[in-house]
């Protein structure tokens, strides 16, 4: 004797997405502000955009929209971390340059 089918889904209203089970990506959004405020706006900005995109979509049924605007987020706002990281490494060389051009032409002088 086999067991009946299990009964069927009530029909989501119109309108309404249908419930979603998983829970939504993490936005980044945090890390977007911080990118914003303390590294590189430029790069900040769209990241705080596609963060912020992302649980509207996910509310919208739009799970791979709130997916790629996650992952969008995310790059944006490593990027920007990294682009500040790789100015002040530079800054850093510069002043070492800078410093021992001065030093040796120091030195060499009477």
């Amino acid at each position: 004797m086999s067991m009946p089918p299990p009964p069927p889904q009530p029909p989501v209203p119109y309108g309404q997405p249908p419930m979603q089970l998983d829970p939504p990506p993490q936005n980044y959004l945090v890390w977007a502000i911080l990118s914003t405020v303390l590294c590189c706006w430029p790069l900040g900005i769209p990241a705080i955009v596609f963060s912020t995109q992302v649980n509207s979509k996910w509310a919208m049924g739009d799970r791979a929209g709130a997916i790629e605007s996650a992952r969008k987020a995310k790059a944006f706002a490593m990027w920007g971390a990294i682009s500040v990281g790789i100015i002040v490494v530079l800054y850093v060389l510069l002043l070492i340059v800078l410093a021992l051009i001065g030093a040796s032409s120091s030195s060499s002088s009477y």
